[in-house]
């Protein structure tokens, strides 16, 4: 067992989008959404006291306390025991409570599948064999560091205990993230600034609302199901000769 993280270094960090491309030709994610993002942020301030530019580099935190968990009245997001937090899609219903109570906006509902996506470590790829996830991979500079926080010879533990490490949390809203930060103190900062974590996470869903999206789809297919079920049966009589059960 696990407890899977990553740290980003926002000083080595070069904004070249490679872990982002990387992402989105793994998992092939859907136009004009994201499971992960590399985002400029602009000096702050005058010369000679500006801050300089920095890069929001943003994925799932795996948080400790999701939010997003609570919020799914199906079970189909959850915490696995290795500390990643997953999506089951087949007990996935599109409601979208998820996506609305994440305060970093790391989910997405995928128009297609009408599926909720997002990161998840790159479980499949590591399953199969990998070391890290694709983003990691792919880093040319080496800004994200991704291991086992249970593993004291992991780089990425290393890196936690000899440096100085922020996770994007505040007083208000804190979910025990597992993505820390390295780096420039001002940088978090700026990051927390430019993307204010929500404060209002979405209430749990309305048994009458999971009733409408979810029991409802399924109790038609039963109904289907049994149609085509007396159908068939009606069908196989007539081809034997036998007349019809009269019910």
């Amino acid at each position: 067992m696990a407890n899977y993280a990553m740290a980003i270094d926002l000083d080595r960090c070069v904004g070249c989008g490679a872990c982002v491309m990387a992402c989105k030709a793994e998992w092939g994610v859907a136009d004009k959404h994201r499971r992960d993002w590399v985002i400029p942020i602009q000096p702050e301030g005058e010369f000679p006291d500006a801050i300089e530019s920095t890069f929001y580099v943003g994925l799932c935190n795996h948080c400790d306390e999701p939010s997003c968990v609570s919020a799914c009245p199906t079970g189909a997001t959850y915490k696995d025991i290795d500390g990643r937090v997953l999506v089951e899609s087949d007990l996935c219903i599109g409601c979208g409570y998820c996506v609305t109570a994440c305060p970093y906006g790391a989910r997405y509902l995928n128009p297609e599948t009408q599926k909720v996506d997002k990161c998840d470590f790159c479980k499949t790829r590591m399953d199969a064999g990998a070391k890290e996830p694709a983003c990691v991979e792919v880093c040319i500079s080496d800004a994200r560091i991704f291991g086992d926080l249970e593993d004291r010879h992991s780089e990425l533990w290393q890196k936690l205990v000899h440096h100085d490490t922020r996770r994007i949390a505040t007083e208000e809203v804190d979910l025990k993230p597992n993505v820390y930060y390295l780096g420039d103190e001002h940088h978090v900062r700026q990051i927390l600034a430019h993307f204010p974590l929500k404060k209002e996470l979405t209430e749990p869903p309305q048994p009458a609302q999971v009733w409408t999206r979810w029991i409802l789809p399924l109790t038609a297919a039963a109904i289907g199901l049994s149609f085509s079920g007396q159908a068939l049966a009606f069908f196989y009589q007539l081809y034997k000769g036998e007349p019809p059960t009269e019910e």
